[in-house]
């Protein structure tokens, strides 16, 4: 009973059969002379099945219920299901159970009690009891280089080629305006979101969502239809078109008028700190080390760990953050030297208050107590102050340095990048 398995759409066998309506004259006359006084039943059986009754017939009921095709009772179904879930949305929990009992269970057993091939006069209806009549419909895998092959091939190229299409309309559509590149145009839409999004925080509850969805759904399943498509377009192209261009204009010159975007670019300061290590033991004698970001002082990691102080050795090899450009032409010697080493909590330094504002790292015997004799360990260290103006001793530590500013500027890219 092979006749009776049903497979998969994409891997039939043969074609999908059609009707075909013989055209040949000699079928489309009845001899009336001969059967005019005495026609059988049989014979008026021939007569309604001739090529012109039965063309004449399939015309009339093509007229008649040319609005009740396969595509238009789908539809039909469609609106309904949309409007009841719409309409009612817990009915939302039935849709997978119902798509599952209509779409694959059913089927699935009609397959194995199909109807007998010739139906019994009396009933159009037949029985679905007793033992299954045919084995379990299945899917069967097209043989490479068939027929069926390649239109499961053609059939998934068409489709990738769709998506395709419908992504790249999609980012055509809705990239140029959101991703400012046109900042005046995103920052409308943004605007215009933002408000609408405040809006519906505190009016969302009074929408009639259950109508708006149902709505909105009639409105893209009819708008789906070939036909109300072509009058959407027709009315497109004489009624929004022509003032579609007007509309345009004003939103330009709205967003000219009322987005301003010529605000500064944002600017900082920023630090560099020239080192500066005693030359030959002689506290008078400095020589030019590096041009550091960090003070390097006594408690720094760097120093803890015994690093080397990273940087440059020339002022002219300093170069501003990334993403910025100097705002100014010249660096700029910090005088406030007091200030940026109380921020920055630095102990064991001495601040030159007067002069090039230079900081000085102590030296080891001078870390006293506040009471007590000089003493060079971590327990005296600790009870030291933050910081110790100068006082014009000569004995300093290994190492100075001083504060450097300068201004830099956010750098503006252009549209095209």
């Amino acid at each position: 009973m092979d006749e009776y398995t049903a497979d998969a759409f994409v891997n039939r066998e043969e074609p999908v059969p059609t009707i075909a309506v013989s055209r040949d004259p000699d079928l489309s006359t009845a001899s009336s002379d001969e059967n005019e006084h005495a026609k059988s039943k049989r014979e008026r059986l021939k007569e309604k099945l001739s090529s012109s009754a039965l063309k004449e017939k399939l015309h009339d009921v093509g007229n008649q219920e040319s609005g009740a095709s396969l595509q238009d009772r789908l539809f039909s179904n469609l609106l309904a299901v949309c409007t009841f879930v719409c309409l009612d949305p817990y009915l939302l929990s039935i849709l997978p159970a119902a798509s599952a009992v209509l779409f694959i269970l059913v089927p699935a057993f009609l397959a194995r009690h199909p109807p007998p091939l010739v139906a019994a006069s009396d009933s159009p209806s037949y029985s679905l009891r007793g033992p299954p009549l045919a084995p379990p419909s299945t899917i069967k895998p097209a043989a490479e280089m068939s027929k069926d092959f390649f239109r499961n091939m053609r059939d998934l190229q068409n489709s990738m080629d769709d998506f395709s299409t419908m992504h790249d309309a999609v980012i055509r559509t809705l990239a140029p305006p959101t991703n400012f590149s046109n900042e005046s145009l995103s920052s409308s839409i943004f605007l215009f979101l933002f408000i609408a999004s405040c809006v519906l925080f505190l009016a969302s509850q009074l929408l009639p969502w259950r109508f708006l969805s149902l709505a909105i759904c009639w409105s893209g399943i009819i708008l789906g239809h070939p036909s109300v498509q072509q009058l959407a377009l027709a009315g497109r192209e004489s009624h929004l078109r022509p003032h579609e261009k007007k509309a345009w204009t004003w939103l330009d010159n709205w967003i000219s008028s009322d987005i301003v975007l010529d605000a500064p670019p944002e600017e900082r300061e920023v630090e560099v700190f020239e080192l500066q290590r005693r030359k030959g033991g002689r506290a008078d004698e400095w020589e030019p080390w590096i041009f550091s970001p960090t003070p390097f002082d006594p408690l720094s990691p760097q120093r803890i760990s015994g690093d080397r102080a990273k940087g440059t050795r020339f002022f002219e090899d300093v170069q501003p953050p990334t993403g910025w450009e100097w705002g100014d032409k010249k660096w700029v010697l910090d005088m406030s030297s007091r200030e940026w080493v109380e921020e920055r909590m630095m102990q064991g330094l001495e601040v030159e208050i007067e002069g090039e504002r230079w900081v000085f790292d102590m030296a080891a015997e001078r870390i006293v107590d506040g009471d007590g004799p000089k003493d060079s360990t971590l327990t005296r260290k600790s009870k030291m102050s933050y910081w110790e103006e100068e006082t014009g001793m000569e004995k300093t530590g290994e190492w100075r340095r001083r504060r450097w500013v300068r201004m830099v500027r956010r750098k503006a890219f252009p549209a095209s990048e």
